[in-house]
């Protein structure tokens, strides 16, 4: 049984959804609000189940013999693609795989770190930026970072990065993509990758994972 713990708007735990539904894989979805109760990510009970007290988060119990727990969605996604492995989040060809992994590494590890809850937070209750210089903040480098990704979209052989169908590349993209819009990032510069925005957006998987479908949604 897999067990994700995740919260609605969360981009890390919106690419999660995204490859659970690509792989086509049935789980529990446990809420974990980021904001309420001054974050229930910090109560001792998750704490103890997830010592980094981020999400998402997976429980898999049944299909390694036992209990096991993954925090980070790109360890999550790498473990789904290796332990169910049909259909593959990832191209089979070496130099194709490591061109996509290092795309939705940019995404996840360059470009998502800068703009998440804790960060823009910190801005404001720490630093006291107002809520434009903060929106600046975001969009300055949300718009550098994807920027580089269009550039690198340009490299793939194809509109998709698994040819006609998505994967890990793309479970990564939209989710950063659906934040870009929320803060009002201008994208027209990208046309690659509004080209692959539309092809995923009109997928179930994608629509199913979308932060406004999800239980915890407000």
């Amino acid at each position: 049984m897999l067990t994700l713990y995740s919260y609605w708007r969360s981009s890390a735990a919106f690419r999660v959804r995204i490859a659970l539904n690509l792989k086509g894989l049935a789980y529990k979805q446990v809420p974990v609000h980021l904001v309420r109760d001054g974050g229930q990510q910090h109560t001792p009970e998750y704490r103890k189940l997830n010592p980094q007290g981020l999400v998402p988060f997976l429980v898999d119990t049944g299909n390694g013999g036992g209990e096991l727990r993954i925090g980070q969605s790109l360890a999550i996604i790498e473990y789904l693609d290796e332990v169910f492995p049909v259909p593959a989040l990832l191209p089979s060809e070496p130099p194709l795989r490591a061109q996509v992994r290092a795309l939705a590494l940019h995404i996840a590890c360059d470009i998502h770190p800068l703009n998440n809850t804790r960060v823009t937070k910190y801005l404001s209750e720490e630093l006291h930026l107002s809520d434009e210089a903060k929106s600046a903040w975001y969009r300055h480098w949300v718009e550098t970072g994807l920027a580089a990704v269009e550039q690198g979209l340009a490299r793939l052989p194809s509109r998709l990065s698994l040819g006609q169908r998505p994967g890990y590349l793309e479970a990564c993209l939209i989710p950063q993509v659906y934040n870009a819009r929320r803060f009002n990032c201008d994208l027209q510069p990208y046309p690659r990758i509004l080209d692959v925005v539309d092809r995923c957006e009109s997928l179930d998987a994608f629509r199913n994972a979308a932060p406004e479908q999800q239980p915890d949604a407000e």
